[in-house]
Order: structure tokens, then sequence, then C-alpha cells
């Protein structure tokens, strides 16, 4: 019994300190975003928050945060929730019927996997320009609709779904769509709300494309806004860089928060299966 407690202690110790080395950059972020500057370059360095608030009333103003993150939230929403249509329509093909060329078509939608953003950007731009959706909407939302990940992980949960259910449904007359619509898809709760959680903070993390395709500042995203933050009058204040910094992982976290039930059980049916 004492060796399992002594065993049960140290664990927990290792998990806590784990969690404050992870954590540690994040709170040193919100300490700092409290400080003026000369709090900021002390020393030895202050590691208590000061109170000073005004760095976020600042960081909001002074590059339009608050049109930036509007922008990032609508490409966000946008772009997850087209992702999802497609990656659950393309997985129930795969799924749930024969067509020729299927293996090859599933191969290449996993070699997608390997062609990151920045490995076909210059191809991705020109393309987008031949639309003239350089500084739109439309060039910031269709190139990230397409997801190999999420029709990977629609796939297995699919996969999953017990092949009775298809049966009785056939036997009942649904149709495909019915049957996708009726029982696929409420079935798959779980995986659509992890889903949900990577792709959002996946387009809330872009910060390559939006740079190439937006001109004009009222299509910048919230990441740009944190670089224009370190080249504006603002370049030397780190109390004001790390306020913006807090306030543009607000809409992140309060879909993580919403959906983490989701997120955690979407994965442990992936795990299982």
């Amino acid at each position: 019994m004492r060796k399992k407690l002594v065993t049960r202690i140290i664990l927990h110790f290792l998990i806590i300190l784990s969690i404050l080395i992870v954590s540690l950059p994040v709170i040193l972020s919100l300490i700092i975003s409290t400080q003026t500057p000369a709090e900021v370059y002390s020393s030895p360095p202050k590691l208590t928050p000061s109170g000073n608030f005004s760095n976020y009333v600042d960081a909001w103003k002074s590059v339009n945060l608050g049109r930036m993150m509007l922008n990032s939230t609508f490409i966000a929403v946008m772009v997850t929730t087209g992702k999802i249509i497609l990656s659950v329509l393309a997985a129930f093909a795969f799924t749930h019927f024969e067509f020729k060329g299927k293996n090859l078509l599933f191969f290449l939608v996993l070699v997608t996997l390997l062609l990151p953003i920045p490995v076909r950007i210059v191809a991705l731009f020109e393309v987008v320009r031949s639309f003239h959706w350089i500084d739109t909407f439309w060039g910031l939302i269709f190139p990230f609709l397409a997801s190999a990940t999420g029709t990977f992980l629609f796939i297995q949960r699919f996969k999953m779904i017990p092949v009775e259910l298809l049966d009785a449904a056939k036997l009942d007359g649904c149709s495909p769509l019915y049957y996708l619509w009726k029982i696929v898809i409420p079935l798959s709760g779980n995986t659509i709300g992890a889903l949900v959680v990577i792709e959002f903070i996946y387009i809330w993390n872009q910060y390559l494309w939006p740079l190439m395709a937006t001109n004009s500042k009222e299509m910048r995203v919230v990441q740009i806004g944190i670089k224009m933050l370190t080249q504006t009058e603002t370049m030397n204040n780190w109390g004001i860089i790390m306020a913006g910094v807090m306030i543009c992982m607000v809409p992140p976290l309060i879909v993580f928060f919403i959906m983490q039930e989701s997120f955690m059980k979407g994965f442990a049916l992936a795990s299982e299966k």
C-alpha cells in the first residue's frame, strides 16, 4: 500500500510539473500583458501581474484588432463548416459506395496530407489570382475547404457504425442521403465536434497564406495583426504585444471549452478503432 501511495504521489507530481511547464509561456504572456515597459525590462524580472489593463485597450485600437478578429472568425467558421460538409460526403462515398478508381482516389486524398499549404503556395496563389480572388474572402476560404484529415477521421468513424443499421434502412426504403442525414451524422456527433476544434484552431492560426492573399487592412486576420503590433509604435512595448496575443487566444479557447467533451470522445473513438 505504501509503495502504491508513493508511486501515485510521484505520478501526480510529474503530471502537475508537466502541466506547469506546458502552461509557462501562456502564464508569462498573461503576466507581461499587464505590465508597463519599465516593469517588463526590470532586473530582476517582475513575475507578478501589475494591473495595467490599458495595454489591452491599446492593443485593440492600435491595429484595428476588432476588425481582424471579425475577419478571422468569419473565415474560420466558413472553412470549418465547409470542411465538415465535404469531408462527411467524401467519407460517406468511400465507405458506402463502390466505384472505379476508389482506392486510387483514396490514396490521392491521403497524399495531400504530405503537401501542406507552404509547399504548394506558389501554384495556389496563381490559381487564386486567375479567379480574381486576391484580397477577398473567397481567396481566404476556398483553398482550405478540402480536408484529407477530416475525410480520414470520418471514414474511421463510419466504419464503426453497424452494418445492420444500413440493412434496416434499406429495408425501410431510405435513400443514401436520408440514411446519411438521419442515422450516420447523428451517430458521428463527437467526430464532428473534434473536427470543429481542429479546423477552427488551424484556420485561426493561419499566417502565411493570408499575408500573401490580402493587400488591404480591411482583409487582414489576427495573426497578421499580432505581427503588426511588433512593427508599429508599440514594437518595443511587450505589454501591449502580449495583450494582443491574449485577446487573440480567446475565440479558440471558447470553441475548445464548448466542444471539449466531443473533442475527447471523438479521438477516443478513433483510438479504439
